[in-house]
């Protein structure tokens, strides 16, 4: 018998202690042992729900339990989050989270201690929801040297680009209709400004090539400065606009990454993934490319997630599940803005073409060309002095 504690009842936890539930002979059947639900951690009450006999509000309780082997850590946001995660597994506990911000910003710290402990730290949730990609990465590619990792992370940001393309709508009006469906927040700023997928792709830049990368080492513009006459050029032109994250390694050997918005031919299948859906393209050298598709977000897929994390760990309870890193630092990640690309850039008209563009056409009053491969710094010189409105890479 394995027991289990989760900290935080929201969308997450609510969706963990169902599958739990409602699963427990699949469950049981995949650890090769009977998983128990024994505690749910929160300060709010739930007095109509199922689940609370399991109720407490004090963590301590499960910190000083031995009989708890596995924490759920669904709370967000990486302040009591990581001061309870740490705590449980300096407790001998192994911590199964969602929770992409703790992640990003501690994962390499939160990985030494649960070696040192002999426990796990697992987190398959924190970048795909329901899709499986950490596991596969660390273990079914594990022969590959990966070159390149890229994907539309964010479901919110995909929707409201693809309502944007295929009815027309203005930004504010997606937004505001993702918002309405509940794939967006009232204060939608970590989606539509790329924060969400910073540091999903932090992650995925960590496990990929083996040394933490910070959020703070990844610029990031998020879809806000897309408009519907960008939209409208680049669909021309056989391209659609996406948000993506993006990490690569350089001849020099460090990692760049990045995030922002794309134009991507209709070619490539990453154009085809639409709605509130992700995918994520994974380059290695003896594979080539692979892609991950499926819903990126939602309380039952991201709780599927967590539950095969958490079978993991009771798998190997005693052990602990290896998926370390390395320590990050300044001279593991390169300067992303001087990766050279081909740039979509849109200008108010009369402008002159820049050095070596091709024209798109123009809309509203504006021109728009597709520039060259080259970096931000070169690209935002051969346009210095055009009244400049949109400036996106353009995935190639």
């Amino acid at each position: 018998m394995v027991n289990v504690a989760i900290l935080g009842f929201g969308t997450v936890g609510s969706g963990v202690a169902e599958v739990l539930d409602v699963n427990a002979e699949q469950v049981a059947a995949g650890a090769g042992k009977d998983i128990r639900l024994k505690y749910i951690v929160d300060i709010r009450d739930f007095p109509d729900s199922p689940y609370q006999k399991y109720m407490v509000k004090d963590f301590a309780v499960v910190e000083g339990d031995p009989d708890v082997q596995i924490v759920v850590e669904t709370i967000g946001g990486a302040k009591i989050a990581y001061e309870f995660t740490k705590r449980a597994l300096l407790a001998g506990k192994s911590v199964v989270t969602s929770n992409k911000e703790l992640v990003a910003t501690h994962g390499y710290e939160l990985l030494q201690i649960a070696q040192e402990k002999g426990v796990s730290y697992l987190f398959e949730a924190s970048v795909g929801g329901g899709i499986p990609i950490i596991m596969p990465i660390s273990q079914c590619l594990a022969a590959n040297k990966i070159d390149e990792i890229y994907g539309i992370l964010n479901g919110t940001t995909n929707y409201i680009l693809t309502e944007m393309f295929k009815n027309g709508l203005p930004f504010e009006t997606a937004l505001k209709q993702a918002q309405q469906n509940g794939y967006a927040e009232a204060n939608p700023a970590a989606d539509v400004e790329g924060h969400d997928a910073c540091r999903k792709i932090s992650i995925l830049s960590s496990l990929c090539f083996g040394h933490h990368v910070y959020p703070d080492q990844v610029p990031t513009e998020g879809i806000t400065a897309v408009t519907g006459d960008d939209v409208e050029l680049a669909g021309r032109k056989g391209y659609k606009i996406k948000l993506l994250g993006r990490a690569l390694t350089g001849g020099d050997g460090r990692v760049y990454a990045y995030v922002g918005p794309h134009l991507v031919p209709e070619s490539n299948l990453i154009a085809g993934v639409e709605g509130v859906m992700n995918g994520i393209v994974v380059r290695g050298n003896a594979i080539g490319s692979v892609m991950f598709y499926g819903a990126g977000a939602g309380k039952l897929p991201t709780a599927s997630a967590v539950v095969s994390d958490v079978i993991d760990a009771a798998k190997h309870i005693g052990t602990g599940s290896r998926m370390p890193w390395g320590a990050g630092g300044a001279e593991y990640v390169g300067d992303a803005n001087t990766l050279e690309t081909a740039w979509y850039v849109r200008a108010k008209g009369g402008a002159a073409a820049p050095q070596g563009a091709e024209q798109l056409g123009g809309v509203n009053g504006s021109e728009a060309w597709l520039m060259p491969k080259m970096s931000r710094s070169a690209a935002q010189a051969l346009t210095e002095g055009m009244d400049v409105q949109s400036m996106f890479r353009v995935l190639e």
